[in-house]
């Protein structure tokens, strides 16, 4: 499968007459933009636009995503939600760098976030660095909590896909190439170099906790093998309301790091062969077949080493334990993503669960480190869900406007794909 991202850099995003992409700024017609985003079951919908640097607080944050477009090649980006779910990752992909579309609107799940484009929080978010099309939409009175997070969800999707045809004709800043060959074929390349797979775990803890693969729930699937192109195609689509320092969004999968520096360092230090999406059920027979299935996929793959991130906490950490060991018992070199949830004081164990044989880790930081934001000029959304978001408790929010919370409500803050700042020593 062979994937060319053209990137575009976005140097402003307007509101005109006309939805284009003209020298370096995407206009768009925020009418057109609205009629494409109705939707029955909200109350109110509207478009803001944020810029970096503005005062500007942005909250509760439902999903991040990245206007991308298919010029060529099979489907089209989110395959399963459009579409057929026809296979994607292979032709010409244009992307529209340096800005995203976000969804917020009255709380969901409790598990939503905080963006600051300016002032302390804006270093823990890297959404404080993009252009953002911020889409507010308030459901109707009465409507059920699952029904109010997929009309969010694909509130956000048409969006995208409607910003994202400014692309579809651009001449891209670069072009990036991107190939991984069938498995077979893949197996006999730089037969000198260690084989490695990613072991790609998803959200999948129960209702509002989902993410899609191919529009399908992952809890319903059992470990699959993928091309990592298909990731970058919108494949994966965040639908959880887990805590939104360490919630993969759906920028996060298209941009997922871990795939981008293993390709970076492909043929190079390894031979990446591939990816293994797995999932983060409930109870302990699902946890078993799961990890039973992704250790066998890693055996059949024949690899020497994987890396497995994790997504959320607590409940999942047994997942990503599971996985660990019984792939690191068939004599594989493991890596686990995570982040931790140390206490305040970073003095707690840091994951619900452990095991010897993961004894190399990397860390997303402290998900408990409480941080003091200062009153911003405007709030986008509904500020006093800072008082019961995850992070958050009775009293965040001050009188003065500023906002005390663990930085567990912040977007992005601890991500388990690498995507922040953050980090941990291990002594």
């Amino acid at each position: 499968m062979r994937l060319e991202l053209g990137n575009i850099h976005v140097k402003d995003v307007r509101f005109g007459d006309k939805t284009e992409f003209k020298d370096g700024v995407v206009y768009i017609n925020k009418e057109e933009l609205l009629k494409e985003i109705q939707d029955e079951r909200f109350s109110k919908i509207d478009v803001e636009i944020v810029r970096p640097g503005d005062s500007v607080r942005i909250c509760p944050v439902k999903d991040v995503l990245e206007p991308r477009v298919k010029v060529s090649g099979n489907g089209q980006v989110f395959p399963g939600f459009f579409g057929n779910a026809e296979i994607v990752g292979s032709g010409r992909t244009h992307v529209l760098k340096g800005m995203t579309v976000l969804t917020v609107g009255k709380i969901v799940g409790f598990q939503e976030g905080i963006i600051d484009m300016t002032g302390p929080g804006a270093d823990y978010t890297p959404f404080s660095k993009t252009i953002n099309v911020v889409v507010l939409v308030d459901k109707v009175e009465g409507l059920q909590q699952h029904e109010h997070e997929a009309a969010v969800r694909m509130a956000g999707l048409k969006a995208t896909r409607y910003i994202a045809e400014v692309a579809r004709n651009v001449e891209p800043d670069e072009i990036k190439v991107y190939e991984t060959k069938p498995l077979f074929e893949q197996l006999k390349e730089y037969p000198d170099l260690p084989k490695v797979a990613y072991v790609y775990m998803l959200q999948s803890q129960g209702l509002m906790h989902d993410t899609y693969l191919y529009g399908v729930d992952a809890k319903q699937i059992l470990p699959t093998f993928i091309y990592p192109t298909e990731v970058m195609d919108g494949a994966i689509i965040s639908g959880n309301c887990v805590s939104s320092c360490d919630k993969n969004t759906t920028f996060h999968h298209m941009n997922n790091p871990i795939i981008y520096d293993l390709y970076e360092r492909h043929g190079k230090d390894y031979n990446f062969i591939g990816v293994i999406c797995t999932n983060e059920n409930v109870t302990l027979l699902d946890k078993e077949r799961s990890s039973n299935f992704t250790a066998k996929l890693v055996e059949y793959l024949g690899v020497d080493g994987v890396i497995i991130s994790e997504e959320g906490f607590g409940n999942p950490d047994a997942d990503l334990i599971m996985n660990c060991r019984k792939i690191a018992a068939l004599g594989v070199k493991t890596v686990c993503v995570t982040d931790e949830y140390a206490g305040r004081d970073g003095a707690s164990q840091s994951l619900a669960d452990s095991h010897p044989s993961a004894d190399a880790v990397v860390s997303g930081g402290n998900a408990n480190e409480v941080i003091t934001l200062p009153k911003l000029d405007r709030v986008i959304g509904y500020i006093d869900a800072v008082n019961v978001i995850a992070g958050g408790f009775d009293g965040s929010l001050a009188e003065d406007g500023s906002i005390t919370v663990e930085i567990q409500a912040i977007t992005g803050a601890t991500n388990e794909l690498g995507y922040n700042k953050m980090g941990a020593l291990g002594f």
